[in-house]
């Protein structure tokens, strides 16, 4: 009978095991240098092991990361790694001595065998197209690009704004949603089409903006053969005509003339519309989404803007807040663009520094979330390593407390002055909210009054 002691793994066991293990296995020193790869991964990669110990790890194996895990000392598991030709899952851990210093690091790939994997690889590639195909399809049959997922941010005005759009968006009623230029109007329309009852018919979008008024009718209620000279052959469907069914998104629709705005007003009365040269109208069952970052109520009492008109888009208000209004939101919106543009770009950008994190979230914003984007996509080009740094960013951000005067009320500069010294003394005490009540020379109830009345987490 075999005992205990004899029954225990022996190093040459071991070796064994892990020369052969299912998993790939490769062991790093501090520097990057390969100090133990196994049997099977040294197969695999077809490479003699004696020959790659002592390499280091970028020269043996392709789109590794194990030299950057013993630089930051971060473990990364779970990953998709492309090697030769095949989508691999790496672990990466590292390891430390009783100092808590990074001494190396071991990495494993997870595979089944080489042609299991193979299927396995091909199917997930299939998968991912037939997705892809479907995604692209329904964008082309609905005109549907967005939806509530596409929206990031977690603080509490927009987490309330999220609800609101799941709460509305079956209802047949008008929206006009409200905000400044490059707020995410449209996204916010796209996602109340998708999430309502019309999601499998068209979404159809027009700026009234950005199409010059003589051709504005006919873009919206279209046209019959003949109407006018150089129309098409057959005509032409109008947006009301092509949305028929879904949602009409009209942008920008504070910029539309007086005599457009009768006309449209007639169509949402009455549902039906008349297409230039028609004889007689045509019935539609459109919804209507419409936007603006115009003061629609200022250009009602200066005649600019039809109040039954404005009554009728009205029914349900949405107003949109801008970025300066959740800066908590920032970093979350920070590292999305960073992976959209990343992704698109092919550039390894991981993170952000925090003084490059702190004059983002100090910068006021005025062309909001576009601005955002923009910002940041000429700053993954301009930095260098895999950190979004400070010196990467343009010049107007590194003034970090400026407040543009006369840009708005006198109230709301003060007030936005007021906000960016609270967020700036509180990160200065690591949110210490006595201190910072002191330093502001308030008192406590009173800083917890500004924090909930600025929405700063």
């Amino acid at each position: 009978m075999m005992g205990i002691k004899d029954s225990l793994l022996t190093s040459e066991m071991m070796d064994t095991i892990i020369a052969n293990a299912f998993e790939w296995i490769v062991v790093v020193n501090h520097q990057g240098d390969i100090i133990y790869i196994n049997d099977s991964y040294c197969s695999f990669l077809e490479v003699d092991y004696k020959t790659v110990i002592g390499r280091h790890v970028t020269e043996v194996i392709e789109n590794t990361r194990m030299h950057l895990v013993v630089q930051t000392g971060k473990e990364e598991m779970a990953d998709l790694q492309y090697i030769r030709g095949n989508y691999m899952i790496a672990n990466r851990v590292p390891i430390f001595n009783e100092e808590k210093e990074v001494i190396g690091a071991y990495g494993t790939v997870i595979f089944r065998d080489t042609s299991e994997w193979d299927k396995m690889n091909s199917h997930v590639k299939s998968m991912l197209g037939r997705i892809r195909n479907y995604l692209q399809e329904y964008e082309q049959q609905t005109g549907v690009k967005y939806t509530l997922e596409d929206i990031i941010g977690n603080s509490n005005v927009m987490k309330t704004l999220k609800e609101k759009v799941k709460h509305i968006a079956a209802s047949e009623v008008s929206i006009l949603i409200r905000g400044e230029s490059g707020t995410g109007k449209e996204l916010f329309a796209h996602s109340l089409h998708q999430l309502s009852n019309r999601s499998q018919m068209p979404f159809i979008k027009i700026n009234c903006a950005a199409i010059p008024e003589h051709l504005l009718e006919s873009e919206l209620f279209g046209y019959e053969e003949g109407a006018f000279t150089g129309a098409k052959k057959g005509g032409k469907k109008g947006k009301f005509l092509l949305a028929d069914g879904g949602t009409l998104f009209l942008d920008e629709i504070g910029d539309m003339s007086l005599p457009m705005q009768i006309k449209l007003l007639r169509v949402l009365q009455e549902g039906e519309v008349e297409p230039v040269g028609a004889i007689k109208p045509i019935q539609v069952n459109v919804r209507v989404i419409a936007a603006t970052n115009r003061p629609l109520e200022k250009m009602m009492e200066e005649k600019r803007f039809r109040e039954d008109l404005y009554y009728r888009i009205h029914v349900i208000p949405f107003h949109i807040p801008s970025l300066r209004e959740r800066t908590e939101d920032i970093p979350q919106l920070v590292e999305h663009f960073i992976q959209k543009i990343c992704m698109r770009t092919g550039r390894r950008i991981t993170s952000v520094t925090p003084d490059a994190l702190l004059a983002l979230s100090r910068y006021r914003w005025p062309g909001n979330i576009r601005e955002l984007e923009n910002v940041i996509q000429a700053a993954v080009h301009f930095s260098t390593g895999e950190k979004l740094i400070h010196e990467a960013l343009p010049d107007y951000l590194t003034d970090t407390f400026s407040i543009p005067l006369g840009s708005k009320p006198l109230k709301e500069t003060l007030e936005d002055a007021e906000k960016q010294a609270i967020i700036q003394t509180l990160e200065k005490f690591h949110h210490d909210k006595l201190e910072v009540a002191k330093q502001l020379g308030i008192s406590k109830s009173s800083l917890y009054e500004k924090i909930k009345k600025y929405h700063i987490s």
